[in-house]
Parts: structure tokens; C-alpha cells; sequence
């Protein structure tokens, strides 16, 4: 499968409706199941009339709309066509239709796809559009939710009944996309990754069938959806989460002169993975054209215990370095937060990488990543530099084979990136590969699989560690003839 939405390179589909109903086969009846065509044309107009949703092709009038992703970079991307499905049918439908005619498919999400593999373009394919499916149900402490449901739809669905699951901050993203790599957001230490929240999928597999994967269904695909990324195993169709009641949470912000780079990094990644599980923070060094003079070091994060005891948690950090030039804080609920992490989100052309760092980084390390944010002042580029996100606290709480997710026992992923003006996509590759390469002899190859990027070496090994054998397995028994073409398999 080309990839898909949110987050990396992850493929996943909701569904609004009931499930189809399965034929002998396997198959849900009413799929497509004509031979190719003689002439070699594939029938488009046999997809569109055994759908409910609707079909985008060049000469449709809403086809530069819907085959657009969040990232501009890749507006030129020409699907095929572009399938916004309406149901779980029209899921198994286009597989059907996909398998019957030798036609490769790309899976999108929320359209966040790093390397722009939900764009459908390169190999040409059809876009099955999960973004239309986006219901969100709570039915007690259970959320039923989508794979095509914005994060911002989420929290409000969910938040304003009084209940959160941990998340990230782009309202745009795609919570399939997001869950199916791991997850991590602004919550991943006082709530766990995304994927931890989740006790049920259902999933249409490459042979049509429609299954419902949990700890007693289908475990081991249940294992692999839960951080081994999409677009290998099938299509989510929806997930069962478990929601945690909605916090209150205290936002900090804290800036310093970037003179203080070094004291300052080395003293928060002593401090920030095992700070209390309530705690979490992301220390950003960003230059560039937006930040003229010097780059700008600072500091977000968020904490759900007491709001009195704040100064406490973060006096852990301050006595270690100079004081901050600003700082604030703020107390909201969970759905007024999450809604001010978001912002006023703009598609802005970006390249990006990532990393997940498993050791601290000592004085030449601190020194090289201090250089190459500086760096970035001089690029032509305008932001450029590298976010530090901690994991610990629960994330860490789960064993690294319990899940996809391997990474349970780093201190935090990293994520190197870059936007950049029209014609500039070269420069801004080059710095975040550049980045990487500069901090590869501190933190090693490892990976986050939802920010994917085309050009790692041994991804299997960056992505997933140790547990890269049980997923090649899981794609053997899910997708014995590989009808789904992820770039980067397993």
C-alpha cells in the first residue's frame, strides 16, 4: 500500500455504517469482481456505480480539491482517481476493484503522509480518501472513533463529554494515522501512547474480509496495528479507545537566548523523560529566516497534576539553568487546550526526519546539534531546526514487545524539519538529512515510523528494533501475495 494520512507513512480507512456483510469467501457481497478489461483500460465507471461514495477522476470537476495533501510540497501529485469512501463496502469494494484490475491503491488518512505517499502519484494509483469517515461515538468510557476522524473532531466529541484520550496537537492529522504508528502527543506521559488506548479495530484485510482485531480476536494483527504502522496488514476500518477522564491541564512556555542552547539541552534531557508521569515537555531549537538575529530555544509542555505544584515540577529544570526570558502559564480544560495547541494550522510546505533517542547526548553531541540550528540562520529556509519530545512516564510503562511501538525505553523522539519558500524543497531536504547524519554517531539509526522518511537505511531496524520479525510475520499471514506495496515494508 502507498502510504497514508496522518503522520508518516500510515493507511488506514473508517467507516460510518455497519458491517458488510461476509460471503463464504470471505469476500463482502457486493464487491466488484469482473476480470480486467481486454483493451487493458481499467473501468472506472464499474467503481463508481458499486460505491456509495464518490469517485474523483482528472476530468472531474472536484479532483484538484480532494487529491490535495496537507503538505503543498506535493500538489503536484495526479492520482488516477480519488476514491472518498462512504462505508466499510466501499473499503472492501475498492480493494476488490484494485485487486481485479492490476490498479496499485494509496491509503489516506488525514493526508499527513511525510513523504507524500498518500498522494497517489508516484507510482499513479487510486486514492481510497478515509477523510469523509470521520464519526466519533462515546458510549460510557468507550470511544468509538473513525480512522478518518481529525484530531480536532475528536477532542470535540470527546472533551466535551468529559473525556480524553492522549493525542497529538495538529488538528488536521488523522487518528488512524497517528494510532497505527504509536502516537505520541502532548498527553504521552500522563496517558500513554494513543495506540495504548485502544481495545478493538476493525480492519479490512487484503483478502476483503472485514475483522475485528483484539486482545482475544486476531491478536497478533492487534499487536501489529497498535505501532507497526499502515498501510502493510489492511485498511482500519474503526477503533474501540478507552478513554481516561478529561484532566485539567496546565500549558507552560518557556524561552531562552539561544547562547544558553547548550546548558540548557543538556540539563532538560537529564530532567524531562523522568520527570512525574504528569509532566511532559518538548524543547525546540529552531532558526531560519522567522527568527532573524539568533534561533529560538524554548520550551512547551504540559502538566495535569495540581496546578500549585507546577513550580515544583519545573524548579527540576530551572535550577540547572539560566532563567528564562519569558515564561507562561496557563490553566484549561482538556478540550480548551488541546484547541490552543492547535492554533490556526496552515498547509505550509515542510520537509522533515526524525530520530529516537535512546541516550543522552553528551557535550560534542549538544555541540553539533547547537551547530547545525545555527546553521539554519544562513539556509534560505524559513524555519529549520529540531524538536525534542520526552517519552518516559507511561508510554515507558509497557514492555517494548507488547506493542509494535518498540521504543518504549528511549527518552524521547526527535524530529528534524523544515519549511521553506516556493522552488526550495532540495535545501530544506538537504538540512533536515544533514541534521540526522550530524546526530547519527550520538543517537544512533533509530526511527519514528509515522515520520517517515524515503531515505533511511535499514528503516526495518530504525523503525521497529527487535520487533521488525514478528511484523514480517503478520505480513505473511495478513498479506501472503502483497497486494498492499507500502515503500517501506516489512
Amino acid at each position: 500500500m502507498l502510504g497514508a494520512g496522518a503522520l508518516g507513512a500510515l493507511a488506514a480507512c473508517s467507516s460510518d455504517g455497519d458491517s458488510p456483510t461476509q460471503t463464504p469467501s470471505g469476500q463482502p457481497s457486493g464487491s466488484t469482481s469482473a476480470s480486467p478489461t481486454s483493451s487493458g483500460k481499467v473501468p472506472w465507471a464499474q467503481l463508481r456505480r458499486n460505491v456509495a461514495g464518490q469517485l474523483a477522476r482528472p476530468s472531474d470537476p472536484t479532483y484538484d480539491q480532494v487529491r490535495l495533501l496537507q503538505n503543498p510540497r506535493y500538489d503536484g501529485e495526479r492520482p488516477l482517481a480519488v476514491l472518498s469512501v462512504a462505508s466499510e463496502q466501499d473499503v472492501a469494494t475498492a480493494i476488490a476493484f484494485a485487486r481485479d484490475h492490476d490498479v496499485p491503491v494509496a491509503l489516506r488518512s488525514g493526508g499527513h503522509s511525510y513523504p507524500g505517499w498518500s498522494g497517489g502519484g508516484s507510482p499513479r494509483a487510486l486514492v481510497i480518501d478515509c477523510r469523509p469517515l470521520d464519526q466519533v461515538t462515546l458510549d460510557g468510557a468507550t470511544a468509538t472513533i473513525g480512522a478518518g476522524a481529525a484530531l480536532a473532531h475528536v477532542y470535540q466529541e470527546i472533551g466535551s463529554r468529559g473525556r480524553a484520550i492522549g493525542g497529538g496537537s495538529c488538528p488536521t492529522v488523522g487518528i488512524a494515522g497517528l494510532t497505527l504508528g504509536g502516537g505520541v502527543g502532548v498527553l504521552t506521559r500522563a496517558l500513554g501512547l494513543t495506540c495504548d488506548a485502544v481495545t478493538s479495530i476493525q480492519v479490512v484485510t487484503a483478502d476483503g474480509r472485514l475483522r475485528t482485531a483484539s486482545a482475544d480476536e486476531e491478536p497478533d494483527l492487534y499487536w501489529a496495528l497498535r505501532g507497526g504502522g499502515g498501510g502493510h496488514l489492511g485498511m482500519v476500518t474503526s477503533f474501540d479507545f478507552e478513554t481516561s477522564a478529561a484532566p485539567t491541564i496546565n500549558t507552560v512556555y518557556l524561552a531562552w537566548p539561544f547562547s544558553a542552547a547548550e546548558q540548557v539541552i543538556a540539563a532538560w534531557q537529564q530532567w524531562a523523560p523522568s520527570a512525574d508521569d504528569r509532566l511532559w515537555s518538548t524543547l525546540k531549537a529552531l532558526g531560519g529566516a522567522q527568527h532573524p538575529g539568533q534561533p529560538t530555544l524554548l520550551l512547551s509542555g504540559t502538566w495535569v497534576g495540581p496546578t500549585a505544584a507546577l513550580d515544583g515540577q519545573l524548579a527540576g529544570l530551572l535550577k540547572d539553568v539560566p532563567a528564562p526570558t519569558t515564561r507562561s502559564v496557563h490553566t484549561r480544560g482538556y478540550l480548551e487546550a488541546m484547541q490552543a495547541f492547535a492554533g490556526s494550522p496552515a498547509r505550509e510546505a515542510f520537509a522533515a526526519t526524525s530520530h529516537v533517542a535512546y541516550d543522552e547526548l553528551d557535550a560534542p553531541g549538544i555541540a553539533d546539534l547547537v551547530d547545525r540550528v545555527q546553521a539554519a540562520q544562513d539556509s534560505g529556509l524559513k524555519e529549520a531546526g529540531i524538536s525534542i519530545d520526552a517519552l518516559g512516564g507511561k508510554a515507558g510503562e509497557v514492555a517494548p514487545g507488547d506493542t509494535a511501538f518498540v521504543h518504549r525505553t528511549a527518552l524521547a523522539t526527535v524530529q528534524y524539519t523544515a519549511t521553506f519558500p516556493p522552488g526550495k524543497p532540495g535545501d530544506a531536504d538537504a538540512f533536515v538529512r544533514g541534521f540526522r547524519d550530524a546526530m547519527l554517531p550520538h543517537w544512533g539509526n533509530h526511527a519514528y515510523v509515522n515520520y517517515a522518511d524515503a531515505t533511511l537505511k535499514d528503516y526495518r531496524t530504525a523503525y521497529f528494533g527487535d520487533n521488525a520479525d514478528r511484523l514480517a510475520q503478520a505480513r505473511a499471514t495478513y498479506d501472503p501475495d502483497g497486494f498492499f506495496t507500502q515503500p517501506q515494508d516489512y
